[in-house]
């Protein structure tokens, strides 16, 4: 059971989404449990989808929480991937239709790991069809589900690292992989079939990891506030007095200036995050240098 009370505490909870649960089948059980604690009105959002066939680890953001949202998108996330061998679907998942199949016997252990070497770094990839990306300010899988022809446009996107840790060659090979925000799996399972000159689809994926934080298990929940928020971003403690000030929208001085407690992985581009204000161990807002001193751009109206 969750290790939190019935209400919804502001800040971010740490949840394990399952298997067959959509990501808003999650949020909606939040809005659930805040409407029964006469929250009616509390905020609710996530820090990045997970698609229903897939587990693991899913921010909801709480309250003024949802005002660090845009800051979860450039954390690294890392995934255990099943790719399965010889068939190609038209949602790149195990839930497609087939798009294509082809004799996968001569995969070796080798020839894989050679073939994930041109997807690391900074490179194009088309996103599914069915996935959540806007066209024209619509999710494509929206359209796709509609039975319309629906073309993805390349995105550019970021591969820090990926190994193969199991195989059961010709079946399926299980990969362990950490990206940007924005990257699809189930891309990378589609693009790495058709280099292979096999096809190969996403068979499961399970999301470990988010920036710091992990996977809390199944049916467990952590709530995050004050320092543990955002803790790769540069911090400034305040004063009781620079509180007042943020607070009426006054600049303070630049001051101290404590680097983040947590540290992007090396090679991991640089997520160019704002300085957190922090006072007596709650976070009040999010800062940016101005040529007046540190002003602040997100107001966490009560702090987290």
């Amino acid at each position: 059971m969750p290790e939190n009370p019935p209400g919804i505490a502001p800040g971010i909870h740490l949840v394990h989404k399952a298997v067959g649960q959509s990501s808003f089948d999650v949020i909606r059980g939040f809005k659930r449990r805040a409407f029964e604690a006469g929250q009616k009105k509390l905020a609710l959002g996530h820090g990045g989808t997970l698609d229903p066939f897939a587990e693991g680890l899913l921010l909801v953001l709480a309250g003024q929480a949802t005002r660090l949202m845009e800051l979860m998108h450039p954390l690294p996330k890392t995934y255990v991937a099943e790719v399965a061998w010889g068939l190609e679907t038209d949602t790149c998942d195990l839930h497609g239709k087939p798009v294509s199949e082809a004799d996968a016997s001569r995969l070796t252990p080798a020839a894989l790991d050679a073939a994930l070497a041109p997807f690391l770094g900074w490179t194009d990839q088309i996103p599914p069809a069915t996935s959540a990306k806007k066209i024209d300010g619509e999710a494509a899988y929206k359209r796709a589900h509609r039975g319309e022809d629906v073309v993805m446009k390349p995105s550019r996107v970021f591969l820090l690292s990926a190994r193969w840790i199991a195989h059961d060659l010709p079946r399926r090979s299980t990969l362990e992989l950490t990206c940007r925000g924005g990257f699809y799996v189930r891309s990378l399972a589609r693009d790495l079939g058709r280099a292979l000159g096999c096809g190969a689809h996403l068979a499961a994926l399970d999301r470990t990891a988010i920036g710091p934080w992990t996977d809390p298990g199944e049916d467990r929940e952590r709530l995050l506030t004050g320092a543990d928020l955002v803790p790769w971003c540069p911090t400034r403690l305040l004063t009781a007095e620079e509180a007042e000030h943020l607070s009426h929208g006054r600049a303070i001085p630049a001051g101290e200036i404590q680097s983040g407690v947590w540290p992007m992985p090396e090679g991991f581009p640089d997520p160019a995050a704002p300085i957190r204000a922090l006072h007596e161990g709650r976070l009040l807002a999010l800062l940016r240098p101005t040529e007046e001193g540190l002003r602040t751009f997100a107001n966490l109206r009560g702090g987290l």
